[in-house]
């Protein structure tokens, strides 16, 4: 019986065990450091904030970083054209190196420094 008992507890154990991933994946384009107030700020100050304000009726307001990194995948699809519109609207299309830029902050982690 004891025996069992310790199979039976053993196999619970051993069963519910996963598979471990090393931290975070980081994107092998990123080998440079990203900050939001030098890099990524200065790319939606520049691009985003003339529509995306406070009292704006976009739907999104990137003024912070809160604003910013909560809305990122959707600055993301915007900045690509993937699945939002692209922006900024009538364009031109940021260039794909600020596009990777945004994207490495992201793979980062979307740290505020």
């Amino acid at each position: 019986m004891k025996f069992l008992a310790s199979l039976s507890i053993c196999i619970l154990l051993f069963s519910c065990t996963k598979d471990k991933v090393a931290g975070t994946i980081v994107d092998p384009n990123c080998t440079d450091s990203v900050s939001f107030s030098t890099d990524i700020w200065p790319i939606i100050e520049q691009n985003c904030t003339s529509c995306h304000n406070v009292g704006n009726t976009t739907g999104y307001t990137l003024t912070n970083h809160t604003t910013i990194s909560s809305n990122a995948s959707a600055i993301i699809g915007s900045m690509k054209g993937s699945g939002f519109q692209l922006m900024p609207q009538g364009g031109p299309a940021l260039a794909d190196s600020l596009v990777q830029r945004f994207q490495c902050w992201v793979s980062q982690g979307k740290k505020n420094n």
